[in-house]
């Protein structure tokens, strides 16, 4: 057992590591997830796999082994539409429990999940509280039209240690990668996957189709899977794995979004999407169009 003859074939920088193959991604990644694996060598693995970068063999692995130790929610009466939120307000107001809540609205079952790894950042979850939607502490069925806030502990307590290497080094390492990809729930989902740099788009893409998943893909806000408020972003839909393009990104930026706040305080951003989903407000049509495309792929999910 050790993973220490995975790292010396991904550890050799960016030009002489090799890739692993899916099998040799998941046998590693299950021990990881399993703790029998030293700190140091975690420290190693997620280092090694921060220059390297990861390839669409290995996160399928990293996957793998994931689903095969989820605790993973009961399905529901509908397709659950799955939302990760793990990056939180940066330098607009974390705007996931607005997508969250509009498509619950719509009598979608959702579920929101996530962990902190930065103390300074307002989460999802801090929001929803503030909405009335506190994290849940056990993994019950999602009804339809109603949101669940599940903390990743619930989840895996291996994958959240993986998170949690972030605090002690100061990076992202691949756990948050599976995390944006992973499908918690034991029955149909629609997963909504968002991206920063573009060639991860392209590796979430490959294992969309290479999955089968029933998915929404976009570049997202700030690292979250809520569309930009002041674009219209591409939209790329999946469904069992066939690709689908939903919208087409157009160019500009609105200067103005109606009652955006510019304080990113868990408090006022509650208060925004109140006044939101009162219709005090009107909903940005970047959401108003992902709400409606996710609706479509929920149809056929």
């Amino acid at each position: 057992m050790g993973i220490s003859h995975y790292i010396k074939e991904i550890g050799r920088g960016a030009r002489g590591a090799k890739p692993l193959a899916r099998e040799q991604a998941a046998d590693l990644f299950g021990q990881i997830l399993d703790g029998q694996v030293t700190d140091l060598e975690i420290g190693a693995f997620c280092l090694a796999m921060r220059v390297k970068g990861e390839t669409t063999p290995e996160m399928a692995g990293f996957l793998d082994a994931t689903h095969a130790r989820l605790n993973k929610l009961p399905a529901s009466t509908r397709p659950v539409v799955v939302l990760p939120s793990y990056n939180g307000a940066r330098r607009l107001p974390v705007l996931t429990p607005l997508l969250a809540l509009l498509l619950a609205r719509e009598g979608l079952p959702v579920l929101v999940h996530g962990h902190a790894t930065e103390s300074s950042r307002v989460l999802a979850s801090d929001v929803l509280a503030l909405l009335d939607v506190p994290a849940r502490t056990g993994l019950a069925r999602i009804e339809a039209g109603e949101v669940a806030v599940v903390g990743t502990p619930l989840l895996h307590a291996g994958l959240t240690r993986l998170l949690d290497v972030r605090r002690v080094v100061g990076l992202r390492n691949a756990g948050h990668s599976v995390v944006k990809l992973m499908q918690p729930v034991d029955g149909p989902a629609v997963v909504i996957g968002s991206y920063t740099h573009p060639a991860f788009a392209t590796v979430m893409t490959e294992l969309f189709e290479l999955l089968g998943l029933t998915a929404l893909l976009s570049r997202g806000l700030e690292g979250e899977v809520v569309s930009d408020p002041r674009r219209t972003p591409q939209l790329e839909g999946f469904l069992r794995g066939r690709p689908l393009t939903l919208q087409a990104q157009q160019p500009g930026t609105l200067p103005e979004v109606p009652g955006l706040p510019e304080s990113l305080a868990a408090d006022v951003t509650a208060d925004y999407t109140r006044r939101v989903l009162a219709g005090d407000l009107p909903v940005p049509p970047a959401i108003a169009a992902q709400v409606a495309h996710i609706q479509e792929l929920s149809t056929h999910a």
